[in-house]
């Protein structure tokens, strides 16, 4: 029996959008995952310094976009951990927790770009296969530390999306109507963006818990 193949896919989804959820897509179909982790982060130490929407309502947004989507799965243990996030934590107890499977972390080329500066990259780099969305046509570019260390990699030719959290909040800081931002968040998500009123107006930190 062939090993189950996984796939993670961390951020801190504030909010999530529908660049997020075209990559999930693509990455689930190219690399044929048979599931499909999404790993909302607790407190990402990278990004310590902006204050974020609280782990339930990003969990929850989290949930809305991934509705009706199968083998897609969020897994909330960085929400659940005290302390900074640290990705080689997580996927120590994924594997120790499904060692025959086959695993695989989805990133960015710019998070690729400086891939060095995780904790313990070295061990990541034996225990996945990075899979790197990058522009259809182009070549991933790793840092000098890792164009000298073997690994893994796939590439993910996803085309451009201009669709970023950054400019999301900013918009909804600024005023303008969830519901005008259905075609970034997608209709569950700006619902729950507005319900909740999060990202308020005049308020360019991140939202209301």
């Amino acid at each position: 029996m062939d090993a189950r193949r996984i796939g993670l896919l961390g951020g801190s989804f504030d909010p999530p959008h529908l660049a997020h959820l075209a990559l999930g897509r693509l990455a689930k179909h190219q690399l044929q995952l048979d599931e499909l982790r999404w790993l909302p982060a607790g407190a990402p130490w990278q990004k310590a310094s902006r204050p974020m929407a609280s782990g339930e309502h990003r969990s929850a947004m989290l949930a809305a976009l991934l509705q009706g989507e199968p083998g897609h799965v969020i897994d909330r243990r960085e929400l659940l951990r005290s302390g900074p996030t640290y990705t080689i934590d997580t996927v120590r107890e994924l594997q120790a927790e499904q060692p025959d499977a086959e695993w695989f972390f989805i990133l960015g080329q710019d998070q690729y770009g400086r891939f060095d500066t995780w904790r313990d990259w070295p061990e990541l780099l034996q225990r996945l296969t990075l899979a790197v969305a990058a522009r259809a046509g182009e070549a991933p570019t790793p840092p000098a530390a890792l164009a000298g260390t073997p690994h893994r990699i796939a590439v993910l030719p996803l085309p451009r999306q201009d669709i970023a959290a950054t400019r999301i909040r900013e918009q909804l800081a600024a005023g303008v109507p969830a519901a005008q931002l259905v075609p970034l968040v997608g209709a569950a998500v700006a619902g729950y963006i507005d319900q909740h009123l999060l990202y308020p107006r005049g308020d360019r930190r991140g939202s209301r818990s």
